[in-house]
C-alpha cells in the first residue's frame, strides 16, 4: 500500500540555533580579568602612603580621619569604575558578543580537525541555503567582533598606561612639594632668627639710651 501523500517530509530547514548564554564565556571572563587587573594597579597606586603624603599636616594630627577619607575615596572610585564597566557590557552586548565569538572560533577549530582527521586538504562549508538568517549575519559579523574585541584590549592597555604615567605624574608633585615645603620651613626659621635678633638689638638700644640718660643726670647734679 502506497504511502499518504499526506506525509509529512523532513524540513531542510535547519533547526535554530541554541540561545547565547549569558554567562561570561572564555574572551568575556578574560575581559573582565584584564579589567580587574588594571583598576587594582591604580588602587594600588593610590596607597595610603602616597595620599597622606600630599596632605602632611592632617596625616600628623588626624591620622584616623584622613585614613578613612582615604578609604572612601577608593572605595568610591572602585564602585563608579566597576558600575561604567558593567553599563558599557550592557550598552553593547559585550558578553553574547564574545561568547558568540567564541562559539564560532569552537565550530571552526572542530571542523578543522574535523578535515585533518578525514585527510580532506579542503574546508568544507556548510551551503548557505542551510544556514538560517542569524547564522549569516553572525558570520558577517565575526570580523568585526574580532576588532571590536583588539580595539577594547587596546584600549585597557592605553589606560593602564595612562594610570601609570599619572601615578608618576603624582610621585613627583609630590616629592616637589616636599622640597617647597622644606624651603618654605628653611624661609621661616630666617624670618623668625631675624625677628629675634631684632627684638634683642631694641632692647640694647633702650638700655644703652637708660645709661646715657642716667649718666647724663649725674653730671647735671655734680655741676649744681
Amino acid at each position: 500500500m502506497a504511502e499518504s501523500s499526506n506525509t509529512r517530509q523532513p524540513s531542510p530547514s535547519p533547526p535554530p540555533p541554541a540561545p547565547i548564554s549569558q554567562t561570561p564565556g572564555p574572551r568575556a571572563s578574560r575581559l573582565h580579568q584584564v579589567f580587574d587587573q588594571a583598576l587594582a594597579r591604580t588602587l594600588r597606586a593610590n596607597s595610603y602612603q602616597n595620599f597622606a603624603s600630599c596632605f602632611p599636616t592632617p596625616a600628623r594630627h588626624v591620622p584616623a580621619s584622613l585614613e578613612s577619607v582615604w578609604r572612601q575615596l577608593n572605595a568610591k572610585l572602585e564602585e563608579s569604575a566597576k558600575a561604567e564597566f558593567t553599563e558599557i557590557l550592557t550598552e553593547r552586548e559585550a558578553v553574547q558578543h564574545l561568547n558568540e565569538l567564541d562559539r564560532l572560533v569552537g565550530e571552526a577549530r572542530a571542523r578543522k580537525e574535523s578535515e585533518g582527521e578525514n585527510g580532506e586538504g579542503h574546508a568544507t562549508r556548510a551551503a548557505p541555503h542551510t544556514l538560517g538568517a542569524e547564522d549569516l549575519y553572525k558570520a558577517h559579523l565575526m570580523p568585526y567582533l574580532q576588532e571590536a574585541q583588539a580595539t577594547l584590549n587596546d584600549k585597557l592597555e592605553a589606560t593602564h598606561t595612562q594610570n601609570a604615567e599619572l601615578a608618576q605624574t603624582v610621585q613627583t608633585q609630590r616629592i616637589e612639594i616636599e622640597q617647597l615645603l622644606s624651603q618654605l620651613e628653611s624661609v621661616i626659621g630666617d624670618l623668625e632668627g631675624a625677628a629675634t635678633a631684632a627684638t634683642q638689638f631694641s632692647k640694647e638700644h633702650h638700655l644703652r639710651q637708660d645709661a646715657v640718660q642716667m649718666d647724663e643726670e649725674v653730671n647735671a647734679r655734680v655741676g649744681l
